[in-house]
């Protein structure tokens, strides 16, 4: 975890799950048990987005081995369930929404970050399904606060309306940095949430230092409650700057054998003075 000079947005890094097999060559120690796989990968990077919950729902007691098994100070972000996000009308899911909330998120404490609902690419923007979607998402389980983030993958999600709905709920835009899906960096709550999908199997850090340089400034600058003049945005018009933000990045897809050393090179990189 890195902050912000003089700032209390925290800047977590980290890569999609811990279960990958080219993972056991490129990253996990020669002979690391599969069991112990959680616990070294959340040692090395300070997040990690779960996407096994994006197929079936977790059992409480999984979400407490979770908690268990990483430092005090982690964090992840969970996927909700492609039975929600995948469905004809998002504005029906309310029973759904519930089911998944309910299924034991509130085991992680501290740990939970934010929930992303990654939309279906054929998935087109209607402003009236969106807004009935997102009233019916909870601010808290039980006694612990939730934050939402919504991914949209169709081009017709990039205008204003969509930001408007988003911060009249008080709902994050994801940033997909990717060549396939359009990207827009506009902040629309008071944290940031990116996935990087442009790793390269030729680049040992994934990314080059040059470009992991340029994400650590504009990490920094989210952080600090600003917004990079070098993202895509949908509205010329910035958001209202906050004191500061919490940053969630995650390198995803492209080269993932790549993803846990292009984490860890960004980490280094943020804890490094003058970048």
């Amino acid at each position: 975890m890195t902050r912000a000079p003089s700032q209390t947005g925290c800047v977590r890094v980290g890569i999609g799950g811990w279960d990958y097999e080219p993972w056991r060559e490129t990253f996990y120690p020669p002979g690391l048990a599969r069991r112990s796989e959680l616990d070294y990968a959340s040692r090395q990077v300070t997040s990690i987005e779960v996407n096994s919950t994006f197929y079936r729902l977790q059992k409480p007691e999984t979400f407490a081995k979770w908690h268990e098994s990483t430092p005090e100070d982690f964090m992840f972000s969970i996927k909700a369930p492609r039975f929600i996000v995948q469905r004809g009308d998002l504005a029906t899911a309310q029973t759904v929404v519930e089911r998944f909330i309910s299924s034991g998120l509130e085991e992680l404490k501290s740990k939970l970050g934010p929930i992303v609902w990654q939309l279906a690419p054929t998935k087109h923007f209607e402003a009236k399904e969106l807004d009935a979607f997102l009233s019916l998402l909870p601010a808290t389980a039980g006694d612990l606060p939730l934050r939402h983030a919504i991914e949209a993958r169709h081009a017709s999600f990039m205008t204003p309306e969509f930001l408007d709905i988003l911060r009249e709920h008080h709902v994050a835009v994801v940033y997909e940095d990717d060549t396939t899906y359009p990207g827009a960096a506009d902040l629309t709550s008071t944290f940031v949430y990116a996935r990087l999908r442009r790793s390269a199997a030729s680049v040992a850090t994934g990314y080059s230092l040059e470009a992991l340089k340029r994400w650590s400034r504009r990490a920094r600058t989210w952080a600090n409650g600003g917004e990079p003049a070098d993202l895509p945005r949908i509205a010329r018009k910035p958001m209202k700057p906050a004191l500061a933000r919490d940053v969630f990045i995650y390198f995803i897809a492209g080269a993932k054998e790549r993803n846990p050393a292009a984490a860890r090179k960004l980490i280094s990189i943020l804890g490094s003075i003058g970048v």
